[in-house]
C-alpha cells in the first residue's frame, strides 16, 4: 500500500515553518522562517496531517544551528499536541546543526511547536474573561503596527494615593508562556472572596497589558514586531511609527504613575525561573535593591518554581541597558522594576517529564507572584 504524502502547514495564527523535503514520510526536513524584517528566528509552530498511526515519523529542523539562540537547543524537547489544547514533550536531539525529533502518533494529525502557543482567539477570550468575570476595566486600547488591539486593563478603582502596579507580557512574540502567565493573573482575580486579592486591591491599582506584540505573535516571530523592532530594546527611543506598542504603554504610565513594574518573558537557554533587576541603572537606589531582594526572597519561599541561584549576569553599576523595559521604568519611576523569565525547556528544580515548563505552570506562577505583590505593596514607597 502506498502511503499518502504528509501535509505540512503553518498558514495559521503563530504558524512558522518552511518545508524543505517531505518526499520521504519517515523523515521530513524543515527550516524555521526568520522574523519579518529581522534575522531573528527560533519560534516554530506547524501542523502535520496524513500521519500513519503507530509508525515512527521523524522530523529535522535543519537550520536550528543558525538560530538566534542556537546553544539553547541542548536539553530542549519539542512540544506536540493532537488537539491543539493538550501539549506534551517529544524526545529531541541536537547535534549542533539540526534539531531532530520523532513521534509514533496515536492520531493521523499532530501539531508541533517551540512552546505551547497562546492564540489570538484565546487572547480575545481572555480579555472577555477579564472584563466580564474578573471585573477589570478596559482603560485604554492601543494599536500595533498592523492595527491589532493592545488592551490595557485595570483592576481597582484608580483612586489617587493607591500604589500603581503594572504587569506587561509578551514583548517578544515567541515567548507564549508570558500570556499564559497573564491568564493565571486574571483567573485569580475572578475570585472576589480571595482575601489576599482583597488586601492587594485595598491599597493598589493593578494595570495589565496581556499582550504587547500581537503582530509578531500572529506572524510566528520570535523576537520582533511587524516592523522588525525588538520592543524590549525600544524603551529609550519608542516611536508611533516603529514601536507604537511601547509608545502607547509609556504614555499610559505617564498618566497613571508606576510603583511596581513586572515585564513577563521566556528565556530560551536557562532552565529555571528567575528575575532580572535594575542594579546597573545610573540612578539605582538602596530602596530598589532592598525591594528586589525582598521580592526574590519571598517568591522563592512561596513557590519552589522560583529561584535566585541562576539567571543573567548582574550588570555593573552604571552599565545597565536603559533600552530594556524594566531598566527604563525603574530609572524613570525609581520603583521596584523586574523582568521575570520562564523557560522554554523545563524547570530543572522541579522537572515534569510529560510537559516540561507549560502554560499551566506559567499560570500557577502568576498566582504566586500576586501573593508576593500583595504582601509588598505597603513597603513599595
Amino acid at each position: 500500500m502506498t502511503q499518502t504524502s504528509l501535509k505540512i502547514s503553518a498558514d495559521f495564527d503563530s504558524g512558522n515553518i518552511e518545508v524543505i523535503d517531505a518526499s520521504n514520510p519517515s523523515l521530513t526536513t524543515l527550516a524555521i522562517r526568520p522574523d519579518t524584517h529581522s534575522p531573528h528566528f527560533q519560534w516554530f509552530h506547524f501542523k502535520v496531517e496524513n500521519l500513519q498511526v503507530g509508525s515512527a515519523h521523524a522530523f529535522s529542523l535543519i537550520n536550528a544551528g543558525k538560530s538566534s539562540y542556537n546553544s539553547a537547543w541542548s536539553g530542549y524537547n519539542v512540544v506536540a499536541s493532537y488537539d491543539h489544547e493538550n501539549w506534551f514533550r517529544v524526545p529531541t536531539t541536537y547535534d549542533g546543526a539540526a534539531l531532530d525529533f520523532s513521534l509514533a502518533p496515536s492520531e493521523p494529525q499532530v501539531y508541533f511547536a517551540y512552546f505551547e502557543p497562546y492564540s489570538r482567539a484565546r487572547h480575545d477570550w481572555l480579555i472577555d474573561q477579564a472584563i466580564n468575570k474578573a471585573g477589570l476595566a478596559l482603560v485604554a486600547t492601543g494599536k500595533s503596527s498592523e492595527g491589532r488591539d493592545i488592551q490595557m486593563l485595570r483592576k481597582g478603582d484608580g483612586a489617587v494615593g493607591k500604589r500603581n502596579v503594572w504587569i506587561i507580557a509578551q514583548q517578544h512574540p515567541g515567548e507564549h508562556m508570558a500570556e499564559w502567565f497573564m491568564e493565571g493573573l486574571i483567573e485569580r482575580l475572578q475570585d472576589q472572596a480571595d482575601p489576599v486579592m482583597q488586601q492587594l486591591l485595598a491599597t493598589a491599582n493593578l494595570y495589565l497589558v496581556p499582550h504587547m506584540n500581537p503582530d509578531g505573535s500572529f506572524h510566528g516571530h520570535l523576537r520582533t514586531n511587524a516592523k522588525g523592532k525588538d520592543l524590549n530594546r525600544a524603551w529609550q527611543n519608542s516611536t508611533e511609527e516603529l514601536s507604537p506598542e511601547v509608545f502607547f504603554v509609556q504614555q499610559q504610565m505617564e498618566k497613571y504613575g508606576v510603583d511596581l513594574f513586572l515585564d513577563i518573558h521566556g528565556d530560551e537557554e536557562i532552565p529555571y525561573i528567575f528575575a532580572a533587576a535594575c542594579e546597573g541603572n545610573p540612578g539605582y537606589t538602596p530602596l530598589q535593591q532592598q525591594l528586589e531582594e525582598h521580592f526574590r526572597r519571598r517568591l522563592s519561599e512561596i513557590t519552589s518554581d522560583f529561584q535566585s541561584r541562576y539567571g543573567y549576569p548582574r550588570s555593573r553599576p552604571g552599565q545597565g541597558n536603559l533600552n530594556l523595559a524594566a531598566n527604563s521604568v525603574g530609572e524613570r519611576y525609581k520603583c521596584l522594576s523586574l523582568t521575570l523569565e520562564m523557560p522554554f525547556k523545563d524547570n530543572d528544580d522541579a522537572p515534569d517529564a510529560l510537559t516540561g515548563w507549560s502554560g499551566k505552570r506559567s499560570k500557577q506562577l502568576a498566582k504566586d507572584v500576586l501573593t508576593t505583590i500583595a504582601e509588598m505593596v505597603p513597603v513599595l514607597r
